[in-house]
């Protein structure tokens, strides 16, 4: 296993995340335990030693599961990381009860690892407002030794992140964000990497494989990258494309099972970073696949010609992220913070902005299919 070195830690560089742990009978919520049992112990016994759980996985469970197949460890053996679900806005008023109970469920005295989960727009705000005193309870956890290394999760855009490292930036000591070789460009990863490098904050990676995106590619694809790695599997490129980038200290995989588990594992036995040449080829294959794409450039003419004020350009990105990844959160998420006027479905399709726009988008049919889907 190769470690990375974290203040006065060495962690594996692959963490276990227990999102997408084995379920019975497709339920979200009924997580097989036995299952999850055995990949813990194939992990401990590989030398993984950073778990990742969080309040809302497995609809509450996986904090119970974890905290049950963990208790057979020695603490000392093992990291473990939970969140403040503050994806939820009404839990915002309930840090203190929420964080009793975690430890609780989790079967430990203090976490190594706890997150502002999920930093975005529909949230920015109520973490930053002082009444609900969620960082300054945080700080005493910590200051307890309940909490050992605080930091945050983002899903939000670069401004957001901004905005929460501007506030509590000099008190974070890790970063999670979505980062593959998809969102690189596509998530504008790269941006974020570089604002979590100028606070000196290490990267965590979720999302790795961008859902299982990631995990198999077309034949011709597949063809190119073998030709320069023969041995190396297509899903171990997403991970060797982490490997290439300084910042980052742990990756994140949300295995479902033990098979995905000890191919991952390999993976991480060795440390091989890409060269220039296997960069500029698995960079080249991620702007394929983002062909179908709409190419706005966010020059902003269209705003200034639309009689609804839309945000246009802000939401062809959502509408982007929407189509490619097939539904998902991130865009209804972004747009929980946005007034309804200002939703896709206000657009009348008077089709002014497309009068002026440089890449000739027919934005009015984009917002028409992004209404229908976001209601579908």
């Amino acid at each position: 296993m190769v470690y990375r070195d974290f203040q006065d830690l060495k962690l594996s560089a692959l963490g276990m995340g227990a999102m997408r742990l084995p379920v019975i009978d497709g339920d979200d919520a009924r997580i097989d335990e036995a299952a999850a049992e055995q990949m813990v112990a194939y992990a401990m016994e590989h030398g993984v030693n950073y778990y990742d759980t969080a309040w809302g996985y497995h609809n509450g469970n996986s904090e119970l599961v974890m905290g049950k197949a963990l208790s057979k460890y020695p603490r000392d053996k093992f990291y473990l990381a939970t969140k403040f679900p503050g994806y939820d806005l009404s839990n915002m008023p309930k840090v203190k009860e929420i964080f009793e109970k975690q430890l609780e469920k989790c079967q430990v005295e203090y976490f190594d690892f706890y997150l502002f989960h999920n930093v975005c727009e529909m949230n920015i705000d109520a973490y930053l407002d002082e009444k609900y005193g969620i960082f300054e309870y945080l700080m005493e956890q910590k200051k307890n030794g309940r909490i050992r290394h605080l930091g945050f999760s983002a899903h939000g855009s670069y401004d957001v992140m901004k905005r929460f490292l501007d506030a509590y930036g000099e008190h974070m000591e890790f970063c999670q964000i979505q980062l593959n070789y998809i969102d690189w460009t596509f998530q504008d990863a790269k941006a974020k990497v570089e604002l979590l490098k100028e606070h000196n904050i290490p990267v965590w990676v979720m999302e790795p494989l961008r859902g299982g995106k990631l995990a198999t590619l077309p034949e011709k694809e597949t063809a190119a990258l073998k030709a320069l790695r023969p041995d190396e599997d297509i899903p171990a490129w997403a991970f060797r494309f982490l490997q290439s980038i300084p910042e980052v200290t742990m990756v994140l995989s949300g295995m479902s099972n033990v098979e995905q588990m000890k191919a991952n594992i390999e993976t991480f036995e060795t440390d091989k970073p890409l060269n220039e040449k296997e960069m500029r080829a698995l960079l080249s294959i991620a702007d394929g696949m983002l062909n179908g794409t709409l190419p706005c450039t966010a020059c902003h003419y269209c705003v200034s010609h639309c009689p609804k004020g839309l945000d246009i350009p802000n939401l062809l990105e959502l509408y982007n992220e929407h189509s490619f990844t097939g539904g998902g959160f991130i865009a209804p998420m972004a747009l929980s913070a946005v007034p309804e006027e200002k939703w896709p479905s206000a657009c009348i399709g008077c089709r002014s902005c497309e009068k002026v726009c440089p890449q000739q988008i027919k934005i009015s049919e984009a917002m028409a299919d992004f209404a229908a889907k976001l209601k579908g």
